[in-house]
């Protein structure tokens, strides 16, 4: 799948006459498409509304060629959507800590479904804080639950 892949993002780029610099594949957890272009600033667009635009309709050109087991990617330009994955992460890290303080829930910002995925992947095995979507369609955000945990201790 990965050529094909790099051939399709090429493909949009070009049809979009955006200029690229290079196009690489990073597979791991999740395959990454990683863009190096000098026209990043039209290619994100405001708050990244475009590069999510252009994940959408390239997803749905591979499920419809490929079948939706292919369509499993992100495509990333110049890094801005993993520094955005990771100011999430930071700022789900200050309000869970927020939460185990005051021992209450707190409410994040609203958030794009993918953001709120790496959220509650964030907090899955975390024994005090418990995740929970909340609210509909651009209004839908994270709820950080505090939930004591059941850790045991061993006294020696």
């Amino acid at each position: 799948m990965a050529a094909p892949l790099v051939t399709l993002v090429t493909e949009i780029l070009s049809l979009l006459e955006l200029e690229v610099d290079e196009i690489t594949l990073r597979e791991g957890h999740r395959t990454v498409v990683e863009v190096r272009s000098q026209d990043s600033k039209r290619l994100i667009g405001p708050h990244g509304d475009h590069l999510r635009s252009l994940n959408t309709v390239a997803r749905r050109l591979v499920e419809t060629k490929y079948g939706e087991e292919s369509a499993n990617f992100l495509i990333d330009v110049n890094g801005y959507h993993e520094e955005r994955m990771e100011a999430v992460r930071a700022n789900a890290r200050m309000l869970a800590q927020r939460a185990r303080l005051f021992k209450h829930d707190v409410e994040m910002s609203p958030m794009s479904p993918y953001e709120r995925l790496v959220v509650h992947e964030l907090f899955a095995e975390d024994p005090e804080i418990k995740t929970e979507s909340a609210g509909e369609g651009k209004f839908r955000h994270i709820v950080l639950k505090y939930a004591p945990g059941t850790k045991t201790t061993t006294v020696i």
